[in-house]
């Protein structure tokens, strides 16, 4: 703690200032004798400066809030605890790490069109002026606990370090890579960098930035839910989207139609794809950010979450020499991840694997990806041709979205080759009509067709904080396909702690799972499809096969205590 009683009075609305000892006296917090004490042992260290209060804090009899009291009563400043008020992203990004050290100051907040700045000296006018003058807001200076700033500043100079833009002849070097050495000191440039480090540190796989009449917002989407995470100042919103559009290669100057871009940024030793999209707005252009890591592994079939039972019928379809295999379920649901981790199983060094995807979302190791190009005339319809031409053993077909694309697929998987594709259905049942609906004639329909597997993805409890919750018998009962025991009266389950904690950020919930409906072809199943059967009608006939519903699997995640009743709700019909 630094003693500030020879310091030179500079705040306007200060108080008629006393020494430092004497101040703490006047407010009962020391004794003359132990001023006394602390000024006599001041007198031992001649040679050093602007121990004072440090004494007083090291012979117990004050601590650094007590000072810091002191200070903001004599600056006429506010004082605040960084331990109840988390600092602002937006507010401290307008300043570089450096400068923070620099000038003993973090911005916090913004209030109105003013930055609240946490400074260890609020009288400096300069470093006032300094600040000002670098981060274009007048300064509102509050006063913390010295030990709070200094634990803030070292912390936000860990949370920016490491973002920078790469090309995609580096992308193959090996090691970690050198933080962004970029001289600029920008607000705009340091917003943008602690936004993307912040969506890469919290797993976020979207950003959206969103003007709206009173506020600019940042929000990012973490296990499917989006989350409110800053509101830097309306005005930051121009030189937000142009840093970002200059990154991702988009025409800053047109603001008026949509535009797509993208990047690829080195940011802590990871290498994260971003696909940028642009959108005019009524207040202003909204920019939506896909976020890829390529550096994550690829998750395995065994631990999508799927249930024994139900992936060993899956596996048997996978390892089949051909066919046509459907994976289901609304954006979002994790149907390409599905995709990834089945053809991760299948022996690419015999066989002749070949995608077609709009976007290439994962690379893979010995398979041929081939992203789409519709100005080019590569369509998934065009694009599956080709294929053909290549002597694939299996396909995979990013998403069916016209009766000719199906056709081609199903026709594929007809002659002899195994075809893996994504198709927007509420469930795997409605898969079989909605191929009749694109105009595929039933009869390829059925036999082509292996296997459908419905997905949706659910959040999981964190496992730190979430809470025991008793259900009586007569409340489950109510709810269709809960899984109950002949004589059970109260059922366990669990629920998020409201608040969450420091390990899920407060959510309640830390990663997702997969909830699974597998409908295999049975020979009953392919004759109510050349029939020309409803969706309801072939559902209910696979569960009299023993098909486990989308409902049935999320209710079974809940009784073991993996994900919570309500979030089940939210995913499934």
């Amino acid at each position: 703690m630094v003693d500030r009683e020879n310091e030179r009075p500079r705040a306007r609305n200060r108080q008629p200032r006393d020494f430092l000892g004497e101040a703490l006296i006047k407010r009962g917090v020391i004794t003359e004798e132990q001023l006394r004490e602390a000024l006599a042992n001041q007198g031992f260290r001649k040679n050093e400066r602007g121990l004072l209060g440090k004494i007083l804090i090291d012979m117990g009899y004050c601590t650094e809030a007590d000072i810091a009291g002191i200070l903001a009563t004599q600056a006429g400043v506010e004082l605040i605890s960084l331990e109840e008020m988390s600092p602002d992203p937006a507010a401290m990004s307008t300043v570089t790490p450096e400068d923070a050290r620099r000038y003993n100051a973090l911005p916090i907040a913004f209030r109105e069109d003013r930055l609240v700045v946490a400074m260890k000296h609020p009288n400096d006018i300069l470093a006032l002026d300094d600040l000002r003058i670098l981060t274009g807001f007048d300064i509102e200076p509050v006063v913390v606990v010295d030990n709070e700033l200094e634990a803030s500043i070292r912390r936000y100079s860990h949370e920016t370090v490491g973002v920078e833009q790469a090309e995609e002849e580096e992308l193959d070097t090996s090691g970690d890579i050198d933080p962004m050495e970029e001289a600029s000191e920008r607000p705009a440039v340091q917003l943008a960098n602690m936004i993307l480090s912040q969506a890469v540190s919290s797993k976020a796989s979207d950003v959206h930035i969103e003007m709206h009449e009173a506020y600019l917002r940042i929000r990012f989407r973490i296990d499917g839910v989006l989350h409110d995470i800053m509101n830097p100042p309306r005005r930051m919103h121009a030189s937000l989207v142009s840093r970002i559009k200059v990154m991702s290669g988009m025409d800053i100057a047109e603001r008026r139609v949509p535009q797509d871009g993208r990047m690829t940024l080195r940011i802590e030793g990871s290498i994260i794809d971003v696909r940028v999209a642009s959108l005019p707005a009524t207040f202003g252009e909204r920019l939506t950010l896909r976020l890829l890591d390529r550096s994550e592994r690829l998750i395995t079939l065994e631990e999508l979450g799927v249930v024994p039972s139900v992936l060993k019928k899956y596996r048997e379809s996978v390892d089949l020499p051909y066919g046509f295999i459907l994976v289901t379920g609304p954006t979002g649901s994790g149907k390409s991840t599905t995709l990834y981790a089945s053809l991760a199983t299948v022996d690419r060094a015999e066989k002749n694997v070949i995608t077609v995807e709009d976007p290439v979302e994962r690379r893979m190791e010995e398979i041929s990806q081939i992203q789409i190009n519709p100005r080019a005339g590569l369509t998934f319809a065009s694009g599956l041709r080709s294929i053909l031409r290549c002597d694939p053993d299996i396909i995979m077909v990013g998403e069916i979205r016209d009766a000719e694309t199906a056709r081609i697929a199903i026709e594929s998987a007809l002659t002899g080759h195994l075809v893996f594709a994504t198709l927007h259905t509420n469930d795997a049942s409605g898969a079989v009509s909605r191929l009749t609906e694109m105009n595929v004639e039933p009869y390829l329909t059925a036999s082509s067709l292996a296997c459908v597997l419905a997905q949706r993805l659910a959040r999981v409890l964190c496992p730190h904080c979430k809470e025991e919750h008793y259900l009586d018998r007569a409340h489950a009962e109510k709810i269709p396909g809960f899984p109950l025991e002949a004589d059970e009266e109260k059922i366990r389950i669990y629920r998020p702690k409201p608040g969450g904690c420091l390990r899920c950020a407060s959510t309640g919930y830390s990663g997702r799972i997969g909830i699974y409906e597998l409908l295999p072809i049975t020979e009953e199943i392919q004759r109510m499809t050349l029939d020309r059967r409803s969706a309801g009608e072939i559902r209910r006939k696979a569960i009299e096969e023993g098909m486990i519903t989308l409902r049935e699997d999320g209710l079974a995640k809940v009784r073991e205590g993996m994900t919570s009743l309500e979030e089940v709700m939210r995913v499934v019909l």
